[in-house]
């Protein structure tokens, strides 16, 4: 292992040791795997290899915890088609600085904060740290495709878009996957395994899945299960500001993992999401 990498596993097992409203798998979650996905990419095929949805339960009283709360209140905010112009109304402003007010409170965040602080990547002031944050998450620019302001980093990751109608891209949220698939929009299809990956685990916190959206489908999708909104934004925030690099592998918990996250233009996060490589034996 790279000595970064080293350092950046270091700094995610901390944040992980102190993402406090995390949720316990089989305490105040439950998921069903079922089967392992088809290779189709059609939507009403006969391969789905899930005939239920993927959450069995969740404690919603969790989502009445501030952070989650704040978060939930952004997943409406967006079109999700790529190419139609994203409004952005005052309303949304406000909720989305609520939100990150919100975040910077945890232990997570503070510990994010101040390893960025420490390697002059970020301002000390919370202030000018939340402008940053801001413009990494939440400035729109045009995606692949379009010439007009349609997609945020944020609204990539954590709450998905379609392009063409057909495909979706993004959606690496587990609050989103569940609100969703509760509304009827998701069709869990199955897992997603190859030659190379571990099995999944129902008890665990990553998850490879295939699924489908509104009309569109998610071939392979890759999400953290059960962690905190704060535990993702300070993760990928990290990954964003302190690598040059597309893909950084970190070591923390049961995990050995690998954190892809696209810049887009070098101030913008494109995309982000956690690659289970391994379990680690603890």
């Amino acid at each position: 292992m790279i000595e970064s990498d080293r350092e950046l596993s270091a700094m995610v097992q901390e944040l992980w040791d102190n993402d406090i409203n995390r949720l316990q798998p089989g305490k105040d979650y439950r998921i069903s795997l079922q089967g392992k996905a088809g290779d189709s990419m059609a939507i009403n095929d006969n391969n789905d290899g899930a005939g239920y949805p993927l959450f069995t339960f969740v404690d919603e009283n969790i989502f009445k915890k501030e952070t989650f709360l704040a978060f939930i209140s952004l997943l409406d905010n967006y079109e999700s088609d790529t190419g139609e112009p994203e409004i952005v109304t005052p309303e949304e402003v406000a909720e989305n600085h609520k939100f990150l007010d919100s975040i910077l409170q945890t232990p997570t965040m503070k510990i994010a904060h101040k390893y960025l602080v420490e390697k002059h990547l970020s301002p000390e002031d919370n202030t000018q740290f939340k402008e940053q944050l801001y413009r990494i998450w939440f400035e729109l620019y045009a995606r692949r495709g379009s010439s007009r302001p349609d997609s945020s980093g944020f609204e990539h990751v954590f709450v998905g878009e379609t392009r063409g109608g057909r495909t979706v891209i993004g959606f690496h949220n587990w609050i989103q996957l569940y609100l969703q698939e509760k509304l009827g929009h998701i069709d869990y299809k199955g897992y997603s395994v190859n030659a190379n990956s571990p099995q999944p685990d129902e008890n665990k916190h990553i998850l490879a899945l295939q699924f489908s959206w509104k009309n569109g489908i998610k071939p392979k999708g890759s999400i953290f299960i059960g962690v905190s909104p704060e535990f993702e934004f300070a993760l990928y925030t990290l990954c964003f500001l302190t690598s040059p690099n597309e893909r950084v592998k970190v070591q923390f918990s049961f995990y050995d993992v690998e954190i892809v996250c696209h810049h887009y233009n070098q101030k913008h996060i494109g995309t982000t999401y956690p690659v289970l490589l391994r379990y680690q034996n603890h």
